[in-house]
């Protein structure tokens, strides 16, 4: 074995490969995670959808899909655990504004990053087994693997629980569970609790099945393998994390468009989460609007309160009665994380002194 590959393994990408079953299964193992899937690309109640197994996936981005039978790269979406402003769901939660918002684990979508053909599956492996286990359902199968114990480092959601020697097996790509043997034979005997045992390599014969989703061999013998001679791949690049949603407005005083307001009021305005103090500066206006539209400068004093995550504005001076005043945050305002802040301007009407 290289030692590319040998990293490769001691350093495995964290992306599963899995089956639409599985995700949909295993919501919550699954948010958030990048994974690879099998399936053909169908409408269904006029929206295209990844289609597998008779379970279907829905698409953050339908537009990046194929004919025929693919291979699909992306990172899964819980949308009942994202807030409906949230950045990464873009223009999806447009469909869904008439709808109430999914329970989490009810609404799963894929955001798409590639899409390959799918070769066809002859061989059964491990990966063939994790990503299309209905193919080989019930067919005796031998598949070479690491051991991984009783899941010991989370390669895949659940157990099936047959039997307290149940215990994962990986490939390069792809974690599968064998089911109904205990892990020893000539010249091993492994402890499905104990990680040191991972070094190890099984040749493993059995049925292949599935456990809601996640494929099994239910092992017929066991024997030690050698570690396979392989070229790891390219590493994969890592995926641009998404950026921080934007930071809103969510109270003012005065309100929108208020009138009759007190000459000798301030304005404070809270916000979503925190401000990252210096970026308000010089992104702030303050000014009389005319019927006109031209606009006349206001000075004012501001004053940001970290705590309770509200900016307050002091005038120079009363304003002056009857006059329309505008307040607009510019766009160049951050949140401590660097969320940029949604435009947002405040106009309102004073009254007489």
């Amino acid at each position: 074995m290289t030692l590319a590959a040998e990293l490769l393994l001691a350093q495995a990408s964290p992306r599963r490969l899995t089956t639409i079953a599985a995700i949909r299964e295993f919501p919550q193992y699954f948010h958030l995670q990048p994974v690879t899937v099998r399936g053909e690309f169908v409408e269904h109640n006029t929206q295209l959808v990844l289609r597998a197994d008779d379970q279907d996936l829905a698409l953050l981005n339908p537009s990046a899909a194929k004919r025929g039978a693919v291979e699909v790269r992306g990172e899964v979406l819980d949308v009942g655990k994202l807030e409906r402003t949230d950045v990464r769901l873009g223009p999806y939660a447009e469909r869904l504004k008439n709808d109430e918002w999914p329970r989490p684990g009810t609404h799963l979508v894929l955001n798409v990053t590639d899409v390959t053909d799918a070769p066809v599956a002859t061989v059964a492996n491990v990966r063939a087994l994790a990503l299309e286990p209905w193919k080989f359902e019930g067919q005796t199968v031998t598949v070479t693997g690491n051991f991984r114990g009783r899941n010991l480092f989370g390669d895949v959601p659940a157990a099936p629980g047959v039997s307290r020697y149940d215990f994962v097996l990986s490939g390069v790509d792809g974690s599968l569970w064998v089911t109904n043997m205990r892990p020893r034979g000539r010249g091993f005997d492994l402890d499905v609790e104990r990680r040191m045992d991972s070094s190890e390599w099984l040749q493993v014969t059995g049925v292949a099945g599935r456990y809601r989703g996640l494929a099994t061999i239910t092992a017929t013998s066991l024997a030690r393998a050698e570690r396979p001679t392989f070229t790891a791949a390219p590493t994969e690049a890592a995926a641009a994390p998404a950026p921080n949603p934007p930071v809103n407005v969510v109270f003012s005083s005065p309100t929108p468009d208020e009138t009759d307001v007190s000459p000798t009021s301030n304005v404070r305005i809270q916000f979503s989460r925190g401000l990252r103090e210096a970026s308000l500066k010089d992104q702030i206006r303050v000014s009389y609007v005319a019927d006109g539209g031209t606009a006349s400068p206001i000075a004012f004093k501001a004053t940001y309160d970290a705590a309770s995550r509200a900016l307050r504005l002091d005038f120079a001076a009363p304003l002056e009665p009857y006059r329309m005043v505008k307040v607009e945050l510019q766009d160049a305002i951050r949140a401590f994380d660097n969320g940029p802040l949604a435009p947002w301007t405040l106009t309102f009407s004073v009254g007489r002194r």
